[in-house]
């Protein structure tokens, strides 16, 4: 009787633990991954079509005196059209971080930020903002999935200019920006289990 109890009670924890096999993710951003940062995110199931995401990326390093160094986290809550981890989805997401970008050559304004400035001058600072966004997932296998996503909302910055992309000298203090535009772009690789 004892054995029967036992490997019942077994039997009901492997069912439950395979439950809820599905309702975490792991994933990395091939965008991100394309430009050498670091990063990665974890989603967890809130309820049958609701999951909250937490991804984070870091750029510690210069390339050929280009500087993109800069950390972030994105925080997102989503809703999903059929079920978590499947199909179409809606996000609402925060941001945070800091950066200082320098010595890139992107000569293009869009919506009111001269991208420009960043080729002649350093700018080091932090970012805060808001978006939406909307993605789809692909299932490729039981635990495998592709996701694209693309966001967009407002970031408020502030950072000290320096007169060039590699010297200390610091022109100006506290600039304050505004920017409005895609906030999230990923091609993301999803493990879930």
């Amino acid at each position: 009787m004892r054995i029967r109890v036992r490997a019942t009670i077994l039997a009901l924890l492997l069912c439950a633990l395979s439950a809820v096999a599905q309702n975490v993710a792991i994933k990395t951003n091939l965008l991100y991954d394309a430009t050498l940062t670091l990063n990665g995110g974890i989603e967890a199931r809130l309820a049958p079509k609701w999951t909250a995401d937490l991804s984070a990326n870091l750029n510690a390093w210069t390339v050929d005196g280009r500087r993109w160094k800069h950390w972030l986290a994105q925080p997102e809550a989503r809703y999903w059209f059929c079920q978590a981890f499947s199909g179409h989805f809606v996000g609402a997401h925060l941001l945070g971080g800091q950066y200082n970008f320098g010595n890139l050559d992107m000569d293009f304004s869009f919506l009111g930020t001269d991208f420009g400035k960043l080729k002649d001058h350093r700018y080091q600072g932090w970012m805060a903002g808001a978006g939406i966004a909307y993605g789809y997932s692909w299932i490729l296998d039981r635990h495998w999935n592709f996701e694209a996503e693309i966001g967009i909302g407002w970031v408020y910055t502030r950072s000290d200019v320096y007169e060039c992309a590699d010297c200390g000298q610091r022109v100006r203090t506290g600039v304050p920006h505004n920017y409005f535009g895609v906030t999230k772009a990923a091609l993301n690789l999803v493990y879930t289990f």
